[in-house]
């Protein structure tokens, strides 16, 4: 293969910053799932039918490996950075909206899809004699960030296009859908499109999707 194996990179989305990995994974993992919802009806004697709700963003999973010591470095600041990336960015701040930065994963040829990185795991394992660390091992884990849907013309008849909001850890359903559609009681609606049966445990990083205003009253 001409040039070698060609080294995988995580980038952001807009092009702004990269994040070269000094050793390309062994393995990855991909996962992706559907929410089916389930109301049972007192009584009855057979279990209720499913109704399907929709499917779940893809995650991916994977080991990367950081290694300085042969030019004497410090692997802490690539390791800062995939930390950083956990965060919101500042403009998401400034616009009341917070969420982190959209990045891909690249190998090869190959980009994958458009995704927040949702946890950072670093086991530092090897120190220069002031302490700082040459050798790391980051398990890294992405959750796939949904297209926003095509809107449709109100006239057509068609159902309104539906976005996205990724959970800040502050977040609650009535927030969100108080930010959204500027009533907290509609959040019922957010909770029902979502497939969520216990409002209080929405974890940090999940991504919502936000149904029309319409749509989540009908659903509260």
């Amino acid at each position: 293969m001409s040039g070698g194996p060609k080294k995988a990179f995580i980038a952001l989305k807009d092009g702004g910053q990269k994040l070269e990995c000094l050793f390309n994974p062994r393995e990855y993992t991909i996962t992706k799932s559907a929410t089916w919802h389930k109301t049972p009806a007192k009584g009855a004697k057979s279990a209720p039918k499913p109704e399907f709700v929709g499917s779940n963003p893809r995650s991916m999973s994977m080991e990367l490996f950081f290694d300085a010591w042969e030019k004497s470095g410090d692997v802490s600041k690539d390791v800062d950075t995939l930390l950083e990336w956990t965060s919101p960015t500042a403009k998401s701040l400034a616009d009341n909206k917070p969420n982190p930065p959209i990045v891909v994963f690249h190998w090869g040829t190959k980009s994958y899809f458009d995704a927040y990185i949702k946890q950072v795991s670093v086991k530092y394992t090897m120190f220069k004699t002031d302490g700082a660390p040459v050798r790391a091992t980051v398990a890294i884990g992405f959750e796939e960030v949904p297209a926003e849907p095509s809107k449709t013309n109100p006239t057509s008849g068609g159902p309104t296009g539906r976005r996205t909001h990724i959970v800040a850890g502050a977040d609650t359903l009535q927030s969100i859908a108080y930010a959204e559609y500027g009533d907290a009681a509609l959040w019922r609606g957010v909770a029902a499109t979502n497939g969520i049966d216990d409002p209080l445990r929405v974890a940090a990083g999940t991504t919502l999707l936000i149904p029309a205003a319409t749509a989540a009253a009908e659903l509260s």
